[in-house]
């Protein structure tokens, strides 16, 4: 019998995901504060919802990819939450970058109502969202996991389990630590290069060549390779406006786990306070 999935956030990260499952053929409900999102996912398939209770009532396992703590407890919770409407043996599969504590609160929540839940958080950005290769980092019971796992199938090429619920969140601040620390260490490389007169394309010749320089950090630089037209140009800066913001959103996330666990990340604090520096973005009060 086909999976009957849903999934909660058709944001960036989250409307190709759901596009994958509904193309992969499971039968997929969607819902999104934003109707167009909802609308768009259900001219390729997906069945709408109105609330994450009714998406809740239709699926076995449900997917929730939305911005931040507040948000996951918005979705899971309340009258016209996905716990209201979940049934007994369901799962919740937490996709958002949030504290791992908040990850095990909802499964607590959850429990007491015969509801499953595992973090699975995702890496890889939005193009292999849509090509179906993104890397799921997913805490929790493995037979939960293995519920979930036709679902995280459609879109991820590599499924990490991390060990018990909360330990996929840890791991993906982890990850987002070295990610931003890594484009700070690209940014000012490069700053540095090109206030000396180097060749920027020599640089990269010898970063590439002994490891230093990893795709992903050129893809990066990429940005900054952009005509200064282009930069600056609204639509341009938009998009540099929305990777700061969630850059700036992870750093605080992982700097609050941080706290908890009474670890100072000196490093970390201050790489959240350049991201708009780093990205380029055009806007003095954040730079």
């Amino acid at each position: 019998m086909t999976l009957r999935v849903g999934f909660v956030g058709l944001g960036n990260i989250g409307k190709p995901m759901a596009r994958r499952l509904a193309a992969a053929g499971l039968s997929t409900t969607v819902c999104d504060v934003v109707e167009a999102s909802v609308d768009e996912l259900a001219r390729v398939g997906a069945a709408p919802a109105r609330s994450p209770r009714e998406l809740a009532a239709r699926a076995e396992v449900i997917g929730v990819c939305v911005r931040d703590d507040a948000d996951v407890r918005a979705v899971v919770y309340g009258d016209d939450g996905l716990l209201a409407g979940a049934a007994v043996g369901s799962v919740i599969a937490l996709h958002s970058t949030i504290l791992p504590s908040t990850v095990r609160e909802v499964g607590a929540a959850a429990a007491e109502r015969g509801v499953g839940v595992v973090d699975a958080c995702v890496t890889g950005g939005a193009a292999n969202a849509a090509a179906g290769k993104l890397t799921v980092i997913a805490g929790g019971d493995p037979a939960q996991l293995e519920r979930c796992r036709p679902a995280f199938e459609a879109y991820a090429v590599k499924i990490v389990h991390t060990g018990p619920l909360g330990s996929g969140a840890a791991t993906k601040l982890c990850n987002n630590l070295m990610t931003y620390l890594a484009w700070v260490s690209a940014f000012e490389s490069f700053h540095l290069a090109r206030a000396a007169g180097l060749s920027q394309e020599k640089l990269e010749e010898v970063t590439k060549s002994n490891g230093n320089l990893t795709e992903p950090m050129r893809a990066f630089l990429a940005l900054h390779k952009a005509p200064e037209e282009t930069r600056r140009s609204s639509g341009f800066q938009a998009m540099l406006r929305s990777f700061t913001t969630l850059a700036e959103k992870d750093l605080a996330v992982t700097l609050a786990f941080a706290r908890e666990l009474g670890v100072a990340l000196p490093g970390t604090g201050l790489a959240a306070q350049l991201m708009a520096r780093v990205y380029g973005l055009d806007d003095p009060a954040r730079r």
